[in-house]
């Protein structure tokens, strides 16, 4: 979905694929179809953006096989989809019945991120459209936080150096411009949009900024005009931002908060639960660690990274930080000049939600994707932009 900005730019919205889970180039076709398709037709766009996927896999067989990915040009524009950008995070294996930890591996120390970063930056310039110039890749924050030493740090900004180059060069050869973004996750190395700001100073590129993820985002209790208006002054770039709401408990003393809470905790994914003290952030690394042990103080709020429908916020006792997602969101794009062009909903949780909230059927999940495209859409339309055909 495109808006014309007052300023007369672009605005691209779209939304993630890595809902749908596929590890293969078979897979990544199935999901135009089953998937993709339907979304649009439901939206009744002619047009509608999304936020490719590619696992290591896929994204291999497309590299090595030119035909191939001429033959995955041509099926978006016959579904009537298009792809400015690319959710990079997860490498491989993030339809796996538990994903937890290893959604961080391999991390920017380790070879195979960049080779499969750079994979993606070459893709993605053949799969823009025509008449777009720049996409924009999302990629995990570094590392997890555990065992990242200085050394690691020298390793991952080489790697990043390393990778920018590659994108100037690219840029020169194709006409098409690749950026990337880092996205800012509780748990790891960049927690927060603060700890970025060091890292891709160190960098020094335009071509690689920050991935504003507006769970993430409020999880880890950021102010949205502070964030950002630290990013500016360092002249810290935001090539993307994902809109996306967390989980939010306001009185987690109380039992019937801890039940509500504790429905949520699930095998496959990590829920970072946060909550704000006097002497800063405490948290766990997952939400069953929160609700089971007394590990966090209860007088303040609990949030927890738990990707909850948009339009959809979870029954009383609890709530969803869909305030916050409107905040970042006026910031980015309400002003005279938009801070992002590229806006991708990554509500990637659906089937992970409790099982009375999840959909059953193929039309429900499209039907709720939809839902959160929409209210995206009203978001912006609300904010003065102006939606394109």
């Amino acid at each position: 979905m495109r808006f014309r900005h007052p300023d007369g730019s672009t605005v691209h919205l779209s939304y993630s694929t890595n809902v749908h889970p596929a590890e293969t180039l078979d897979g990544v076709l199935a999901q135009l179809r089953d998937h993709c398709e339907p979304v649009r037709r439901r939206l009744g766009r002619d047009r509608l953006g999304i936020g490719l996927w590619l696992a290591r896999e896929a994204a291999r067989a497309l590299i090595t096989d030119p035909s191939a990915l001429r033959g995955l040009k041509a099926e978006l524009d016959r579904r009537g989809l298009e792809v400015v950008t690319l959710n990079g995070f997860p490498y491989e294996g993030f339809g796996a019945e538990e994903v937890k930890y290893r959604v961080y591996r391999p991390d920017w120390t380790e070879p195979e991120r960049l080779v499969h970063t750079t994979d993606l930056a070459r893709l993605l310039a053949a799969l823009l459209p025509d008449d777009v110039a720049e996409g924009t890749i999302s990629t995990l924050p570094l590392a997890w936080r555990t065992g990242f030493d200085a050394t690691a740090s020298v390793t991952a900004t080489a790697a990043l150096t390393t990778l920018a180059e590659r994108l100037d060069a690219q840029a020169e050869l194709t006409g098409k411009s690749i950026r990337i973004a880092l996205e800012p996750e509780p748990g790891c190395v960049v927690e927060t949009t603060a700890d970025a700001i060091a890292p891709l100073a160190a960098v020094g590129s335009p071509r690689i900024g920050v991935c504003i993820d507006t769970c993430h985002l409020a999880t880890s209790f950021e102010d949205p005009g502070q964030a950002l208006a630290a990013l500016a002054d360092a002249s810290i770039t935001i090539p993307k931002a994902q809109l996306s709401a967390a989980l939010h408990a306001g009185e987690p003393h109380l039992p019937e908060v801890r039940a509500a809470l504790g429905a949520f905790a699930e095998p496959r994914f990590l829920h970072q639960t946060r909550t704000r003290t006097a002497a800063g952030l405490r948290g766990t690394d997952d939400l069953d660690e929160a609700v089971l042990g007394q590990v966090l103080p209860e007088s303040s709020p609990w949030r927890s990274h738990f990707h909850v429908p948009l339009h959809a916020p979870p029954a009383p006792p609890l709530t969803s930080t869909l305030p916050v997602l409107q905040d970042t969101l006026t910031r980015l794009v309400g002003g005279p000049v938009p801070l992002t062009r590229h806006l991708e909903v990554e509500t990637y949780t659906w089937q992970a939600l409790p099982a009375e909230l999840r959909p059953r059927t193929r039309t429900q999940l499209a039907e709720g994707i939809a839902a959160e495209l929409t209210l995206a859409r009203d978001l912006l339309v609300g904010l003065g932009l102006k939606e394109l055909p």
